[in-house]
């Protein structure tokens, strides 16, 4: 590690681990109402369960995104970050806002819009704390003495990520108008932007990890872009075949939707490519599995799966069912969770000089949670197709055929079990690392392995 200052990701990875446990807590609490057991009805509601669960995973995955920026942009910049003090104003702020809303939602205030139901008041507060965020990052870059590609597109993709909230925060009356903006912040973010901030992470992590030529990783990174761009923004109207849009959308999307997968294709190939060029020395192979794992399992789970459902013909059937689920958790864990798990696994070791590269948790930790993840979604997969035959085919009526598929959360909630037992695996290891010191490990610590003749 370099600067100090870089010591602030600390702060927003801690915060990360806390909302992911929460996150986890509403995720059982869902489990258990789809059995039937509903029990905390009275005091936690079903759609506030939802709501709450999907928040979280959205805060917790931007607090990783802005803790990594934290660390990484001192780094490319090679210079101290432009105000620690700011920074931890900016930490306390949004962590405090999250905490607002979360419990806003157990009183029923929001603006129940699925992803931004966050209210209005704390909107214009978010918006607020990501421009001190932008201005922190950036003067730290231009104030810097180096610059790069790795660094400039991982911060274009926090700052489109900052634009396109704002379309979110317009009133339409119209139910139809309001969805067609409200799909530009949710799937510009998930399969637009946010994959220029995972790009950007991977490309770094790469970098450091695998020792391979920063000209060439840098090259794959445009390829990368390229391909997000083209598919990406077209992509956005497979949530547009059935909300009263011109039909128009149901060719566009289908087309383009064919042809996301590409993006997360390119991360897979980069990032194995990388590897197998790279110096297999470096000791810090947990961040390795992560990063890895990263590329591979958004392939998986946000490529071939989000394909498998977003061609009209098929969405027809699957929209609005437990497909969706499928999709969703394994393509955010595999694109977003794994890669804020593989910064916090590289980054730790530099803060702390506490040397947990290959431990027995850290690697229970990683395949726990992916086991346990790639069986939940395969319990997802499962209760959704029986529950499109069932709803769409047959003609079942919605409690009907929640009843029949019960059996299958069964299955997710003993899955869901070992993905928890990874996490919390993980979490031990975060725990052991401790605070940030002024022992952290020095940068030829870090590349002495690579320096090492194969």
């Amino acid at each position: 590690m370099k600067f100090k200052s870089q010591k602030i990701a600390y702060h927003f990875f801690a915060l990360s681990m806390i909302l992911l446990i929460l996150q986890i807590i509403y995720g059982f609490i869902l489990g258990f109402a789809h059995m039937g057991y509903d029990g905390l009805h009275e005091l936690i509601a079903f759609n506030t369960a939802v709501t709450t669960h999907k928040n979280l995973l959205v805060v917790w995955i931007l607090s990783g995104f802005m803790g990594a920026a934290y660390f990484i942009i001192p780094d490319e910049a090679d210079n101290e970050l432009f105000s620690v003090p700011l920074a931890k104003l900016q930490f306390w702020s949004f962590a405090i806002v999250g905490v607002v809303a979360v419990a806003g939602f157990h009183v029923g205030w929001w603006e129940g819009r699925k992803f931004l139901e966050i209210p209005r008041p704390l909107d214009w507060l978010v918006a607020l704390n990501v421009i001190l965020f932008l201005v922190i990052i950036l003067l730290t870059q231009i104030k810097g003495r180096k610059s790069s590609t790795t660094s400039w597109v991982l911060i274009m993709g926090l700052v489109f990520a900052a634009l396109l909230y704002l379309p979110g925060m317009i009133y339409f009356d119209n139910i139809s108008v309001d969805s067609f903006f409200r799909w530009w912040v949710v799937h510009l973010w998930v399969e637009g932007v946010w994959e220029l901030i995972m790009g950007g992470i991977l490309a770094y992590l790469l970098i450091k990890i695998t020792g391979v030529d920063r000209e060439v990783i840098e090259k794959w990174l445009y390829v990368v872009v390229g391909l997000t761009f083209i598919s990406g923004i077209l992509g956005t109207g497979h949530h547009y075949y059935y909300t009263g849009g011109p039909n128009y959308w149901l060719m566009i999307g289908g087309i383009f939707s064919a042809l996301e997968p590409l993006a997360f294709l390119g991360m897979t190939v980069f990032a194995v490519q990388m590897y197998r060029k790279g110096n297999k020395k470096h000791p810090n192979k947990l961040a390795l599995y992560w990063t890895l794992s990263t590329a591979i399992v958004s392939f998986l789970g946000a490529g071939l799966l989000g394909l498998a459902h977003t061609l009209p013909q098929v969405n027809l059937y699957t929209h609005g069912t437990l497909v969706t689920a499928m999709h969703g958790h394994l393509a955010f864990w595999g694109a977003y969770a794994s890669l804020v798990l593989a910064i916090i696994s590289y980054s730790m070791p530099l803060m702390t000089g506490r040397k947990i590269f290959d431990n027995r948790n850290g690697n229970l930790a990683f395949w726990c949670s992916n086991i346990g993840m790639i069986a939940m979604t395969t319990a997802f997969a499962a209760a959704g197709v029986a529950q499109v035959y069932l709803e769409r085919i047959a003609g079942y009526d919605f409690m009907t055929t929640a009843i029949e598929i019960q059996p299958h959360f069964f299955v997710l909630i003993l899955a869901a079990t070992l993905f928890t037992i990874g996490i919390l695996f993980f979490i031990s290891n975060f725990l052991k690392f401790g605070r940030p010191t002024d022992e952290e490990m020095r940068e030829e610590e870090e590349f002495e392995a690579l320096n090492t003749a194969a």
